[in-house]
């Protein structure tokens, strides 16, 4: 089932990246809100749609006790794409699949309201009680390609090509991310960094903080946070620490208190779960794979 809010007008008290295995759609509507995404910032507009894979860090930056308004859609890609191959139009999924995360800024007013009056429906469905579980999901699947369909149709109005206009600030919180996701592995100081990307020390941490709303330490641990949790479940054979000291963690008490702080559980069962969740998913394929054999 997809997972849809119609906008949301609460303003929500997180200062934290996150990332996730699903595809989504976010459509702001009103407010104030800057959005970093990997190592870009975007000062959104109402009626900015982003498309995100969600594998990327992101988080929006929003003015406290103002208002922040927005709709979003997060799906995974394989629940759609037996129905786009169906029709052949795998396409429509190539702009998360490639471009991983982009702004889609439009002057088609008509199509902003139709995507809105899409999501408003997918929302409304969810509530509705007398359909079964898969009605529902049939239909929010069918509603779903609509949304993709409108959203190809203004990408291809724009080329791909949005210009994202960039102040000197904006562009040097760029230059920090930018610098953090290639270096989180090792330990460097904040003059380490000025003197890489030609900043004063004293003006990094502030220009940082205004520009994303955390500090340059929070970004760090973030990037170190996603990348042990990739390790995790893709490196099976390594131990947690190996995993640990590999992503710039020094300390292996503090480690594991500052994962389960941040994901809720230790890492040793953070590990165990995505395992089992993909042995479980794997398995009715396997199955189907031994019946055929069999039929052979």
């Amino acid at each position: 089932m997809l997972e849809v809010q119609y906008r949301l007008n609460d303003n929500p008290d997180y200062t934290y990246f996150h990332s996730h295995d699903a595809y989504e759609i976010f459509m702001f509507h009103k407010g104030a809100c800057r959005y970093l995404i990997n190592n870009h910032i975007y000062d959104l507009q109402p009626g900015d749609i982003l498309l995100m894979d969600g594998l990327a860090l992101h988080k929006p930056n929003t003015i406290k006790d103002s208002e922040y308004i927005r709709s979003h859609i997060h799906f995974k890609p394989e629940d759609i794409e037996p129905i786009l191959s169906s029709i052949k139009a795998n396409g429509l999924l190539d702009v998360f699949k490639y471009q991983h995360h982009y702004l889609l800024r439009t002057n088609n007013t008509s199509k902003l309201q139709y995507i809105e009056e899409l999501i408003k429906k997918l929302y409304q469905i969810r509530l509705v009680s007398n359909v079964t579980e898969l009605e529902k999901a049939w239909e929010m699947k069918l509603i779903l390609g609509q949304v993709l369909i409108q959203i190809n149709q203004i990408l291809k109005d724009s080329h791909l090509d949005i210009s994202r206009s960039s102040t000197s600030k904006t562009s040097h919180a760029e230059k920090i991310a930018t610098y953090i996701q290639h270096h989180y592995r090792e330990q460097f100081t904040i003059a380490d960094m000025a003197k890489s990307i030609n900043l004063d020390k004293s003006y990094i941490s502030k220009v940082f903080k205004e520009a994303t709303g955390f500090t340059i330490m929070e970004y760090v641990m973030a990037c170190r946070i996603k990348q042990v949790k990739y390790l995790l479940e893709t490196k099976e054979k390594k131990s947690i620490q190996q995993i640990a000291f590999e992503c710039g963690f020094c300390n292996m008490s503090h480690f594991s208190r500052y994962f389960k702080k941040q994901v809720g559980i230790t890492p040793r069962a953070y590990r165990q779960k995505r395992l089992d969740l993909y042995r479980k998913t794997r398995t009715p394929k396997l199955f189907n794979s031994e019946i055929k054999e069999n039929k052979i």
